[in-house]
Formats: structure tokens, C-alpha cells, sequence
């Protein structure tokens, strides 16, 4: 029998996916909240609290690792200002507020915000 994988797609290829789960990302740890398509946003929240949970770490293994993926200002935002915040946190980073429709194509947007 044929099992589902886990994941959206969103008519996309592998590399397009990870490159617009890396721009979002990227403009939740500058902004700290972004408005976007609730599909989107649900699956940004696993991939961004995985990336958190590396930058706790904060040693150098870490940061390499997070170099791989992003900008150096962002990484460093990310793991001096973000990351301790959430230190004692085990978890649940982030919050999704569903919005509603757009009203141009009728998508269902959501706010994904950093707790």
C-alpha cells in the first residue's frame, strides 16, 4: 500500500522548497513575525524550531551548521539575541494565528510569530 511522505510540496522542486523554507525563515529571525499562507507557515514551524534548537548549542559545531543554510548576520542574530531567549524553553518557538482568506485568490493566510 502506497503511505503518504511527510511534507508539503507546493508545486515546488527540492531545491526551490528548502530555498523558500530558508527565505522565510530568514525573514522570521530578522522580523521576529511575518504575515504568510497558512500551508506555509506550518511548515516553516518544525523547520525554524529545529534551527533554534541548534543555535541554544552555540558552540562552533552549531554555527558552521547554521552557516550552511544562512547569512552571517543572520546567524548571528539568531544565536545571540534569539537563542537565549529561549534557553530554559524545551520547545515550541513559535506560534501560528490563522488570519483567514486573501481576498484575491482566496488562500488562507496565517501569522507566524516567535513566542
Amino acid at each position: 500500500m502506497k503511505k503518504l511522505k511527510k511534507g508539503r510540496k507546493f508545486k515546488r522542486e527540492k531545491d526551490q522548497r528548502k530555498a523558500l523554507l530558508i527565505a522565510l525563515a530568514s525573514a522570521l529571525i530578522l522580523s521576529e513575525k511575518i504575515k504568510t499562507t497558512e500551508a506555509k507557515a506550518k511548515e516553516l514551524s518544525p523547520f525554524i524550531e529545529k534551527k533554534i534548537t541548534r543555535a541554544r548549542k552555540g558552540d562552533l559545531l552549531a554555527r558552521r551548521l547554521l552557516l550552511k543554510d544562512f547569512s552571517p548576520d543572520i546567524v548571528k542574530k539568531l544565536i545571540s539575541d534569539i537563542a537565549p531567549k529561549y534557553k530554559e524553553r524545551q520547545g515550541g518557538y513559535t506560534r501560528v494565528v490563522k488570519l483567514g482568506q486573501r481576498k484575491s485568490d482566496g488562500a488562507r493566510m496565517a501569522i507566524i510569530e516567535l513566542v
